[in-house]
């Protein structure tokens, strides 16, 4: 009479695999596992850098330091310090200022471009690089000197303004202009998110424009039920990382003051006044104190837009 072995009976009675054959994949994955330690030792050794200072910057904010003597622990008294000190209230006015109207502007126009260079223009490739070059060297500080420069008396703007009998402004010296002048060169180096932007509206199937002007759709209808829906994921991360560059914007305020947030305190950038007491001064309990104040603003604008974000963002799932 014979007998029948089934499948799984077969596979319970096979043999184990051979040790030799058990030890080589064991070496295999553990080579992997020092392979991937190796390719993550520069983040371990970046986070060192970054959560050294974050603790003692933490710790000098409240203590008074000025370098020369032992930190004295003084408590929230520099907390308390920054929302008394009016210098501190006119910089994160500055700040919010330049920020709350130079994103919106910079988004839009850099929107605008990417669709218009959406279209299929010829030389796409040398728009594209022209259009992008300013947002790579916008905020060096030989092109913010520059601008002051082509801003300033007898410069290019007012030159050609002067051609027409128009008197221009003191974009440099009055204060009414100066921060005017910065938003302006932020909003010129918008070439970055104009990169993002036409990445994503390639993204976009066209046969939804195309099935829209079937039913009778314009553009702008167009744009507000398929472009601005089906982009609103770019549109979120351009605009929370325009929101943080800006809010710590220094170098355009320093190069273009000479370090003095001037004319008339009109271009005393938070990050700029933090550098004033911390390295002119050298107040650091206090500058670390600032620092946090524009750690924990960041942190609250960043936060409050993710918890926006999902009345206005829409993804594919």
């Amino acid at each position: 009479m014979s007998t029948s072995t089934t499948p799984a009976a077969a596979g319970a009675l096979a043999p184990d695999r051979p040790p030799t054959l058990r030890r080589r994949r064991s070496s295999a994955a553990a080579a992997e596992e020092r392979a991937a330690y190796v390719f993550l030792l520069p983040w371990f050794v970046g986070l060192l850098f970054t959560v050294i200072p974050f603790g003692v910057s933490l710790y000098l904010a409240f203590t008074d330091y000025n370098l020369l003597q032992s930190p004295q622990l003084v408590g929230l008294e520099n907390f308390t310090r920054v929302f008394e000190d009016p210098k501190a209230e006119t910089s994160a006015r500055v700040t919010l200022t330049y920020t709350f109207v130079a994103v919106p502007i910079s988004l839009v126009t850099a929107l605008a471009v990417a669709m218009l260079l959406n279209k299929g223009v010829r030389g796409l490739k040398f728009y594209r690089s022209v259009f992008y070059l300013p947002s790579l060297i916008g905020t060096s500080v030989a092109i913010v000197m520059l601008w002051r420069s082509i801003f300033g008396y007898g410069g290019v703007v007012n030159s050609f303004l002067g051609f027409f009998g128009i008197e221009g402004p003191g974009w440099v010296t009055d204060p009414d202009w100066a921060l005017v002048t910065l938003i302006t060169l932020s909003i010129w180096t918008f070439g970055a998110s104009m990169v993002i932007f036409l990445a994503g509206l390639r993204q976009i199937p066209v046969v939804y424009y195309e099935a829209a002007a079937v039913d009778g759709a314009g553009w702008w209808r167009q744009f507000r039920s398929i472009t601005v829906p089906l982009l609103s994921p770019v549109i979120f991360f351009n605009l929370v990382l325009g929101l943080i560059g800006s809010l710590q914007t220094f170098t355009q305020g320093f190069v273009f003051s000479g370090g003095t947030g001037g004319p008339a305190e009109s271009t005393l950038f938070f990050n700029l006044y933090l550098y004033q007491q911390g390295f002119q001064r050298f107040d650091m309990g206090y500058a670390s104190a600032l620092a946090w104040v524009m750690f924990i603003v960041i942190a609250f604008f960043t936060a409050l837009n993710f918890l926006v974000s999902k009345w206005w963002v829409f993804y594919d799932d």
